[in-house]
Order: structure tokens, then C-alpha cells, then sequence
């Protein structure tokens, strides 16, 4: 299951380590170059104004540093940062008590937003666009709405799934950013700042070969590191050199892409039951066990990013690159 996957992007209750090597600027993050510098443009201003920041959608696929742009927002413009989650919001009350909580240029930061309930969502609209609460008490009989004054605040909603927003919510949103995957350059100097971070060398040659075999995105490489370094101080001095970086790797079954098991038996299961596709995704999760979400959230981008795998209008088709990389005869449907 996804849960045991080393490589998946989605954070694992390991990744706590994460918080301890997370950069704290805009200066210090690395990568996103060009949400980096818009974000920077429009904290300044706010600041020049004296006003709080537009709200924020962050958006892409799991494990690209979202969460880690919230904090960065909340520290560049000086104000505490309170947390949430989108399914962790249940009732309408939920929300209330978050939102009257927040103190003058409060950063809410509230992660998988798309999974907010609708009706919950509306509370937010007013929040959000005139900073009022609008809470219903009492009995149906004798109910009677409220309206509370909210101080001004700065909502920065996360999501995997930017098309499941409904466009009243993502309107709202002053700033729109969309993350994309790391290049392997960007993800060696994640995994070289980590390395000072931890106290933990890595020569350079080793720090390319996991760059490579990160799926493009820092939460593995990270996560990847942290096991590597286990080997090289068990095998070795401590020092993580290229020949254990790879030996570890293949121990860990990520190969030269960065593909594991379950990437495979997602590409076969396409060939071998689908004649190489197309499929439709729910005959796809149902034939490899896996829930429709999952596939089209964190297995799915990555793979059409390499060009391993294709979306058509009928499903989704195995590339001749995949043949190749898994080193089956290609055939033409």
C-alpha cells in the first residue's frame, strides 16, 4: 500500500525530521524560482502598505514544499502561523473556532483545502473576502444568525487538486501558484543543504546520483538521504560516497528513474492485462489495488512528466520509453 512506499511524496509520520532542515526564507529556499520571486514582490508590498497579504493557493503534487512556503510566508511578513487541515474541518463550528482565533495578520494555513465540505466552505467566502464570521445559534426555532468582525488575515490554502475547488473558493484567492517538480540540479542543492543541516558529508558525485532517483521532488530526497546516510555509517565511515548511495538505492528498490515496485506494477499492469492501454483509471486501480485518487495524485504525475506513461481521451496508454525501461518488446496497438 502507498504508506509503505519510501518514495511516495506524501508525508510519512518519519518525515517529522523534515521540520529541522525546512528553510525559513525566501532566500534559503531553493527551487520554484519563479513563485519564489512573485511571492517576494507581493510580501514586500504588503509590508510597504502595512496591510496582510493577499490569500494564497498553492497547488501541485505532494511533497514539492507547499507547507514549507506557508511557514516562509508567515516568517517574511512577521506574523504567527495556525494550522489545519481540510478533512480535520467536520462541522461548521470547526471553522468558527480556527477563525476566531486568528489575531491581526494571523497566517491560517490549511492543508488539502479541496476536502473541505461545501457547506463548510461557504463560511470561509465572507472570511475570506469582507473578514466576517457569520454563525448560526440557538435552536431552529429560535436560531438567529451572528456576524463577528474577523481581524485581517492571510489564508494559504494547499491542494493536490486544484480542478476539485469550486470556482466561488479558488476567486477568492488574490494569489494563484502552481509548484512543478524539481530539476536535478535544484534537488542536489536541497540534498547538499541537507547534508550541512544534519551534519552528515556527501560527496558530490553522490548527491547527483540521488538527485536523479528523487522523482523530482525534495520531501524523497530528503526522505531518501536519511536511509542512505544509515548505510554509510553502518558500511562505511560516514561519509555518503557514490558506490553506497547506489547500493543503498538499489537495496531500497528505487531504480535509475526513481521507480519502485508499485510504479512497475502500475506500467505492467497496463501492458500485460491492457495490451499497453488505453484504460479507463478506475479498471486501472481496481486491477493493481489501488484507490483511483492515489494513482492520479502521486504516482500518475511523475510518470507523465518522464513520458513513461500518456493520458488520452480513452485512458491512459504505456509510452514505447516504458517498454523500454522495463525491458518488454514494444508493440504497436
Amino acid at each position: 500500500m502507498d504508506n509503505e512506499r519510501i518514495i511516495t511524496s506524501n508525508e510519512l509520520k518519519e518525515d517529522s525530521f523534515e521540520k529541522t532542515i525546512r528553510p525559513v526564507t525566501l532566500d534559503e529556499y531553493i527551487g520554484q524560482t519563479e513563485v519564489k520571486e512573485n511571492l517576494g514582490v507581493y510580501i514586500k508590498a504588503a509590508k510597504m502598505r502595512d496591510e496582510s497579504l493577499d490569500h494564497v493557493l498553492l497547488y501541485g503534487p505532494p511533497g514539492l514544499g507547499k507547507t514549507t512556503l506557508a511557514y516562509i510566508i508567515a516568517n517574511e511578513m512577521g506574523s504567527n502561523i495556525k494550522t489545519a487541515s481540510g478533512p480535520a474541518i467536520e462541522k461548521s463550528g470547526d471553522l468558527a473556532a480556527i477563525l476566531s482565533s486568528l489575531e491581526p495578520g494571523d497566517v491560517l494555513f490549511i492543508d488539502e483545502i479541496h476536502r473541505i465540505p461545501r457547506y463548510i466552505e461557504e463560511i470561509l467566502y465572507s472570511a475570506m473576502e469582507d473578514f466576517t464570521l457569520d454563525i448560526v445559534v440557538g435552536n431552529d426555532s429560535s436560531s438567529r444568525s451572528i456576524r463577528i468582525d474577523l481581524p485581517p488575515f492571510t489564508l494559504v490554502g494547499a491542494t493536490t487538486r486544484a480542478g476539485d475547488l469550486t470556482g466561488p473558493l479558488r476567486d477568492r484567492f488574490g494569489i494563484v501558484s502552481k509548484l512543478q517538480f524539481y530539476s536535478e540540479k535544484e534537488l542536489k542543492q536541497i540534498i547538499e543543504r541537507t547534508s550541512r543541516v544534519l551534519e552528515a558529508p556527501i560527496d558530490d558525485d553522490a548527491a547527483l546520483s540521488l538527485a536523479r532517483r528523487s522523482r523530482g521532488t525534495p520531501r524523497i530526497a530528503n526522505r531518501l538521504f536519511k536511509r542512505i546516510r544509515d548505510y554509510a555509517l553502518v558500511m562505511g565511515n560516514g561519509v555518503i560516497d557514490n558506490e553506497i548511495t547506489n547500493y543503498a538505492l538499489d537495496k531500497l528498490k528505487v531504480d535509475k528513474l526513481g521507480l519502485d515496485d508499485t510504479d512497475y506494477n502500475l506500467l505492467k499492469a497496463i501492458i500485460e492485462r491492457f495490451n499497453g492501454g488505453p484504460v479507463g483509471i478506475e479498471a486501472l486501480a481496481s486491477s493493481i489495488g489501488e484507490e483511483q485518487t492515489t494513482i492520479e495524485d502521486v504516482y500518475e504525475p511523475y510518470l507523465l512528466q518522464q513520458g513513461l506513461l500518456k493520458r488520452t481521451s480513452r485512458g491512459r496508454v504505456v509510452t514505447e520509453k516504458a517498454y523500454e525501461h522495463l525491458g518488454i518488446p514494444y508493440k504497436m496497438n
